[in-house]
């Protein structure tokens, strides 16, 4: 029975120095194994519907993948590069007109004069640039090491779990490769409804926008199915380019693109997630909010955008261990007496 709790207590020591010392560690890990439970769903299903094995299932699954990306790239890249430079081009036009109308008012002249642009050009906006740069180097070795951490992870994950659950005391293991094989579902339940969900938003957002003429329809679409990787946050980013660029066609234009961007996030948190999360991972919008705040003060974007997935497994590791594991089978005799009435 020691033992057991000696296990338990280890892989938890762990696991807190690790969240202690290098917690981005922690967070590329974690996306790592999202990619690798991505390329497995995939790989899975291809092995069950061919009979091949899940090694070659896998690795066909992320070649079909590589090949549609570079056929989207060829067939879409000159659109995307001329909509992008167009795109590029209006928002600072539109965002100039913003600033006109602005000064047009007594406080938003003495607005503008505190956004000083000069304070780009200090020593801090220069060290911020420089930081900005090593981040973007940072970002581009992080996602290498995503890559080939879902792959390893996608091709071989009975290893990686049988070396995890053999930390634990034998009695244990068990039910430690029960909760793990839960942790993995509910990580599957939630990147198939999100991958839906982004793909839902980027149609309705791109076809809405096209309807009433906006420009770069397309492109505008494809950053709010981007952006709707994160929840609440992301759509009102993917709205402020659309925004800008309705502004100069005037106030009814204007209320209309809102409008199609409320729509579209209306029907996708209140129908296509509810339909495609039916008896799949559930969590109460103050949570999934809460968890962006702290990571993504914590940690940035990253933190961010892995604050959902990241609050699904807790929840279900904590419903599971905690919960059905330790509270539920609670004897009655460690039931505390209640007390007697005072005579």
């Amino acid at each position: 029975m020691q033992r057991r709790y000696v296990s338990v207590a280890v892989v938890t020591v762990l696991l807190g120095a690790l969240l202690v010392l290098a917690p981005d560690v922690l967070l590329i890990i974690f996306a790592g194994l999202l990619f690798a439970v991505f390329l497995h769903s995939g790989g899975d299903w291809i092995a069950r519907k061919s009979g091949l094995p899940h090694g070659i299932g896998v690795g066909t699954f992320a070649l079909a993948l590589v090949l549609f990306l570079v056929g989207a790239v060829l067939a879409f890249a000159p659109e995307m590069v001329t909509q992008f430079d167009e795109l590029s081009r209006q928002v600072p036009e539109a965002a100039g007109s913003v600033r006109e109308h602005i000064e047009a008012y007594a406080w938003g002249e003495r607005l503008l004069e505190r956004i000083s642009p000069e304070g780009l050009l200090s020593n801090g906006g220069r060290s911020a640039a420089a930081t900005a740069v090593s981040s973007t180097f940072g970002a581009l070795g992080n996602v290498v090491i995503i890559v080939f951490i879902g792959l390893y992870g996608a091709i071989a994950p009975s290893a990686y779990r049988n070396g995890l659950v053999a930390l634990i005391a034998p009695t244990l293991r068990p039910r430690a490769t029960e909760v793990l094989d839960r942790l993995g579902q509910t990580l599957r339940n939630w990147l198939t409804a999100q991958l839906m969900a982004m793909a839902v938003v980027g149609i309705l957002t791109g076809g809405g926008l096209w309807l009433l003429g906006i420009p770069l329809a397309f492109m505008l679409g494809l950053i709010a199915a981007l952006l709707a990787f994160i929840p609440n946050i992301g759509p009102v980013l993917a709205a402020i380019p659309a925004v800008l660029l309705a502004i100069p066609d005037g106030l009814t234009t204007t209320l209309l693109v809102i409008a199609v961007y409320v729509a579209v996030q209306t029907i996708e948190s209140y129908v296509i997630t509810p339909l495609i999360q039916q008896e799949k991972v559930s969590l109460p919008p103050a949570l999934i909010i809460s968890a962006q705040l702290l990571l993504g003060v914590l940690f940035g974007l990253i933190g961010l955008a892995l604050a959902t997935p990241i609050a699904a497994v807790l929840m279900t590791l904590i419903q599971e261990v905690y919960v059905r594991d330790y509270l539920d089978r609670e004897e009655l005799a460690e039931k505390p007496e209640e007390f007697a009435p005072e005579r």
